[in-house]
């Protein structure tokens, strides 16, 4: 006897396009020469999101990864100068993240490659389809807060 999976043919859907939004993301980011990982590009707009220079361990909390995955990032965009690690003022056994003028430019660049993405992703959808994926992305992204396996 087999049960049918209603939902089946939607979750390869949103795998399939999620897979194909990664691949758009990424291409755009190494079009821009940057010379930056998809997940160095979300370290660095995570860190602006900053009020102050977070530590590593807010870093690893916010992007929901261990610590050790943020300090092999940190250490690939300070060395490409993005990034520097400060001393805390007050406390001086904690290491701050700061972007750095080159970090900032690098944002700014990054941010037209995913803007650039986003209007490839959607460029085959009218104006109305947008507003209706958005409204729905808005329902998938706050409506649910159940999890399962």
């Amino acid at each position: 006897m087999t049960t049918s999976d209603p939902d089946g043919p939607l979750a390869e859907q949103l795998l399939r396009f999620t897979r194909r939004v990664h691949r758009i993301q990424k291409r755009h980011l190494q079009e821009c020469g940057l010379g930056v990982t998809p997940a160095q590009s979300r370290l660095l707009r995570t860190l602006a999101h900053y009020d102050s220079p977070p530590r590593m361990a807010d870093l690893a909390e916010r992007l929901e990864v261990v610590p050790r995955a943020v300090t092999t990032l940190v250490d690939g965009l300070e060395a490409s100068g993005k990034v520097r690690r400060a001393p805390d003022p007050t406390n001086r056994r904690v290491i701050r993240i700061e972007l750095t003028e080159d970090g900032h430019e690098a944002l700014r660049e990054l941010h037209g490659a995913r803007r650039s993405a986003a209007q490839e992703i959607l460029a085959p959808l009218t104006d109305e389809q947008r507003s209706v994926l958005g409204e729905l992305l808005d329902t998938l992204i706050d409506g649910g807060g159940a999890r399962g396996c």
